[in-house]
């Protein structure tokens, strides 16, 4: 679980530095709505570049492994969005809430979505088990 922790840790490093270049290149030229698309598009990506890259470290051995792995990732990502997002950005629970809201536009669902399955399809199709 050490591991799995250490590669959630590179992901929140590549979600600030990718959120960093949505409000500094994306949403400038792209406009707002267009910009968070492509940045949570691009996140996910990084996810499963991150996730091919360290799955074999982390050797999930089953899929119960894997799926133990995904849970810890997913728990953290959205304590660490919700908590730093209320309590130290100042954001109220409906703002970051309208987040997930698909209806509006907003695609960041994704992002759990991709974290949940990326231990499991890295591991599989690079066989781990």
């Amino acid at each position: 679980m050490l591991r799995a922790l250490v590669v959630w840790l590179v992901f929140m490093v590549v979600a600030i530095l990718n959120g960093a270049f949505r409000e500094g290149v994306l949403s400038s030229r792209m406009g707002e709505a267009t910009g968070h698309v492509v940045s949570t598009l691009l996140l996910c990506a990084l996810i499963v570049v991150v996730s091919w890259v360290s799955i074999v470290w982390l050797n999930p051995a089953t899929p119960d492994q894997a799926a133990t792995v995904a849970a810890l990732w997913v728990s953290m990502t959205v304590a660490f969005e919700f908590g730093f997002g209320h309590f130290v950005a100042g954001k109220s629970w409906t703002v970051l809430l309208a987040g997930y809201n698909i209806l509006q536009g907003r695609i960041w669902v994704l992002v759990p979505v991709t974290v949940a399955a990326a231990p499991y399809l890295t591991a599989r199709v690079r066989g781990l088990f």
